[in-house]
């Protein structure tokens, strides 16, 4: 009866709306007075022209509309938890997925399986426009509506030019660079996290430019404009003027599998398991690299 009302609505006329629906026109008119009856309120006026919503009708329209999309987003979600065909993993820079996706395609070689870069800012919107079913990344991220399980942690280290003041030595602390501008994020969370900001004693982090992607932050080491912060599995192999040092003395980064909330599909669910499978390994191989 809602949708019916809905149509209606959108042709201001029960001919028309009949047609579209492939009803007749007196069950319509039947349907459309059942609903009013239930509401206690008329809904459409039927004018020479067709019909005009009344007042209660212009309310009620715009929360019928939110019903049916609710109504079918509950569909969704019940055919996707029992019919667990199709996937979206997405990721985000630096984060490596393709060993976790191949093993999933191969224990699960009847699901359609697809991975979707994302940058950070992205993680939450996508999961929650159903862009995709299950994010790999990195905190900090906001979690609220989300499911985020740790995966491993990563020791952080220090990207700098292979000229630079630094280079060759075995590990930097904070103290070595309190000097050194870092890229600056426009992301609050990120830019505290990567920067190290306000850092431990309170002085100040000298600024770099402002970046949106982390090739960008590589643009302006291999500049000599700044230094940068990253996860230690970012090394000297991106550019051959790069090189990457451990730095101690702080927390590491940790990526994490983020799903929507009330996500039940058991294909999502079995990712996890195969992400933290994969993953569990990750900090002692960080350890030992750094």
């Amino acid at each position: 009866m809602v949708r019916y009302f809905t149509v209606v609505a959108e042709h201001r006329h029960f001919g028309r709306a009949a047609t579209a629906l492939r009803i007749a026109q007196p069950s319509l008119s039947r349907q459309i007075r059942r609903l009013e009856q239930q509401l206690g309120a008329r809904l459409l006026d039927r004018t020479p022209q067709g019909a005009r919503l009344t007042e209660a009708g212009e309310v009620f329209l715009p929360r019928a509309r939110a019903l049916l999309r609710s109504a079918h987003l509950a569909a969704a979600h019940t055919h996707a938890a029992s019919h667990p065909r199709g996937i979206t993993i997405g990721h985000t820079a630096i984060v490596v997925v393709t060993p976790v996706v191949r093993e999933f395609r191969r224990t699960h070689p009847d699901a359609q399986v697809h991975t979707l870069l994302l940058g950070h800012e992205e993680v939450r919107p996508a999961l929650l426009d159903h862009r995709v079913d299950a994010v790999v990344t990195r905190l900090p991220l906001q979690a609220d509506q989300l499911r985020v399980t740790p995966l491993c942690d990563q020791p952080r280290s220090l990207l700098v030019r292979s000229d630079h003041r630094l280079a060759g030595r075995q590990f930097v602390t904070l103290d070595d660079i309190a000097d050194e501008p870092l890229p600056r994020m426009a992301d609050p969370a990120m830019n505290a996290f990567w920067r190290i900001d306000p850092r431990p004693d309170g002085r100040p982090v000298p600024d770099g430019p402002l970046v949106s992607v982390v090739e960008e932050k590589i643009e302006l080491v291999l500049a000599g404009q700044a230094v940068a912060i990253v996860p230690a599995c970012v090394d000297g192999a991106l550019h051959p003027d790069l090189t990457a040092i451990p730095l101690e003395g702080v927390e590491p980064s940790r990526v994490v599998l983020a799903v929507r909330a009330d996500d039940e599909s058991r294909l999502v669910a079995e990712f996890g398991r195969c992400a933290h499978d994969h993953f569990r390994a990750e900090p002692k191989i960080a350890r030992e690299s750094a």
